[in-house]
């Protein structure tokens, strides 16, 4: 039986203000409050609030038919959370309908899977403590920011505990596989792979209201006639793109959400289901391992990363961010912590791409890359100082090493501490609990011999 298992992307960088050379040193406050306040208050009016209603009623009309997973980067949630919390509440009443999976992510959307392991993990495990604290349960599915992944990437997201991990069907990978089954990690099989079925994710995301399209306009029952249509064998369709595909790539006006709500009647029809991402893993073993020496992701043609590290720019940013990871990691100032993860986001190195598919995209407050990548450099500028202001850049190597591993060594021993309080609230629990049949058990003798 065919499954379909249907994912959105909840993510807003802070934009950056336009900060001089000569700001260095004397502001350090590098956002655009005006243009961070527009931005999520138009996205949630024209797509968030819609789109998430809409699946809300979807749930509630196909109840335990119907499922959807998302995943939330912390920048999204801390603009939500001062500008709309009503999503929250929103994700909150999905949540609670039972349909809803929810996975992890790197806090920041940004590129440290390809940087820093270390910090890679700290971020990942702070957005999946985010997640529980706000829905309630702890993700076991990962997904990286834009599906960025590699074998490397993949034995890092095991080791963290994960039983799946999100990526993209890229057929430079898959050669003549097919995205629709479950594949393995090559460096651990216990981690299971979804992979996205990029042209009917992008039929909905990126075709759907393009009137010189071949197959416009595009119904529901169409659309469940192609998935219907595919070999038995081939069971999991994989449909993943971002929230804001339903709204704003594709307008309210092009009727997206009326084509959305009658998915589930159309699939049910033919037979479909739909599965959470952990459901999938759990119903579905791995065909095969699926080596990816590369990283990819589900952006542009290439499916790669050059859309963020292809050119020097782009390169030299990075390697200068990523140059103070361990510092900022063992700092406890909270202002640097929060700028480290706004700089982190990726669409920060997007705005710098050279690449000629690139001329007509969105860049923000930006003329050219390398306005974007000026204006980046003077903000990261000051921040290095500021960083290198706690921890001077002097400090050697093994004096750092050695601070690393203390934090290290502090944060098992807690977790060694936290397993042992669980245990033993497990056992004074079940002591208790015999204590209390032991007494019921007294009383009920005493009553027998009367």
């Amino acid at each position: 039986m065919k499954t379909i298992c249907l994912y959105f992307e909840i993510h807003q960088n802070m934009h950056l203000k336009r900060y001089r050379f000569f700001d260095i040193g004397t502001d350090h406050y590098y956002y655009d409050d005006y243009e961070n306040e527009n931005s999520i208050t138009h996205t949630v009016e024209q797509s968030y609030q819609p789109a998430l209603q809409t699946l809300l009623q979807m749930a509630k009309e196909n109840e335990g038919y119907f499922k959807v997973a998302f995943s939330i980067s912390g920048c999204a949630i801390e603009l939500l959370e001062i500008y709309a919390p009503s999503v929250i509440e929103l994700l909150q009443e999905l949540n609670e309908t039972g349909c809803v999976e929810f996975l992890a992510e790197p806090y920041s959307h940004g590129l440290s899977s390809l940087a820093n392991e270390d910090t890679f993990k700290e971020e990942t495990f702070r957005m999946a403590r985010k997640v529980k604290d706000l829905f309630g349960k702890e993700p076991t599915v990962f997904r990286n920011s834009s599906l960025i992944y590699s074998d490397d990437i993949g034995s890092t997201i095991a080791s963290m505990g994960f039983k799946g991990v999100l990526t993209e069907g890229a057929k430079p990978i898959l050669g003549w596989k097919s995205p629709h089954f479950v594949y393995h990690c090559t460096q651990n099989p216990n981690l299971k792979l979804l992979l996205r079925d990029y042209k009917l994710s992008d039929d909905i995301s990126l075709r759907f209201n393009n009137s010189t399209w071949n197959e416009y306009p595009l119904f529901a029952d169409t659309y469940m006639d192609w998935i219907a249509s595919m070999p038995e064998e081939e069971q999991v369709i994989n449909i993943f793109m971002e929230l804001c595909a339903l709204g704003i790539f594709q307008p309210l006006s092009s009727h997206i959400l009326d084509f959305i709500k009658a998915l589930p009647a159309c699939a049910k029809q033919r037979g479909i289901t739909f599965s959470t991402p952990s459901e999938v893993i759990e119903n579905h073993k791995s065909v095969a391992p699926l080596e990816v020496t590369y990283p990819l992701s589900w952006v542009d043609e290439e499916r790669d990363i050059s859309c963020w590290l292809g050119n020097g720019m782009q390169r030299e940013a990075f390697n200068k961010l990523y140059s103070v990871a361990d510092r900022v990691r063992i700092c406890n100032d909270g202002r640097i912590k929060q700028d480290w993860d706004y700089l982190q986001a990726s669409n920060n190195f997007r705005f710098m791409t050279t690449k000629p598919s690139s001329w007509n995209m969105y860049r923000g407050i930006y003329d050219s890359p390398y306005d974007a990548f000026t204006n980046y450099m003077n903000i990261l500028g000051d921040f290095i100082n500021r960083v290198n202001g706690m921890y001077p850049s002097d400090v050697d190597n093994e004096e750092l090493n050695s601070l690393l591993t203390l934090i290290k060594n502090q944060g098992e021993e807690l977790d060694v501490k936290d397993k042992e309080i669980v245990r033993l609230n497990a056992r004074l629990k079940k002591l208790l609990s015999e204590e209390d049949d032991s007494k019921k058990g007294a009383v009920n003798h005493k009553s027998s011999t009367k």
